[in-house]
């Protein structure tokens, strides 16, 4: 079974820096697009950031210019740099792999990582 599993997340103060990485194990096939959601309290689960496994890549407006997400098709692993983070940023950060495949017809699998955690301190 797919597991995606996330590492990262953590206490930083505003303006400080974090690396969130997502590694997918058990997996013999590549996904199609990888990306991170986030969910603050009270609030509905959005979209971050995707990247396409040719590298295309797609950022929510409020994150444009200080996150960047990247992503390893070896390893199956996608990453999300986070810069100049800010209080509103503070959210459980979920990591998320689509695979798309043809078995009698267009299939879409869609796996999730159980979160992180990042707090932003003002």
């Amino acid at each position: 079974q797919v597991q995606l599993v996330e590492s990262g997340g953590g206490l930083v103060q505003t303006g400080g820096s974090l690396r969130l990485s997502c590694e997918a194990s058990r997996t013999f096939f590549s996904f199609n697009s990888m990306g991170w959601y986030r969910q603050a309290p009270g609030k509905q689960r959005e979209l971050v950031a995707s990247i396409s496994s040719g590298g295309i890549s797609n950022y929510t407006d409020s994150v444009k210019g200080r996150f960047t997400i990247s992503r390893d098709n070896p390893e199956n692993t996608v990453y999300l740099q986070m810069n100049n983070l800010a209080p509103e940023d503070t959210a459980v950060y979920y990591c998320k792999a689509e695979r798309v495949y043809y078995n009698g017809r267009i299939v879409r699998d869609d796996y999730w990582g159980q979160g992180t955690q990042v707090t932003v301190s003002s």
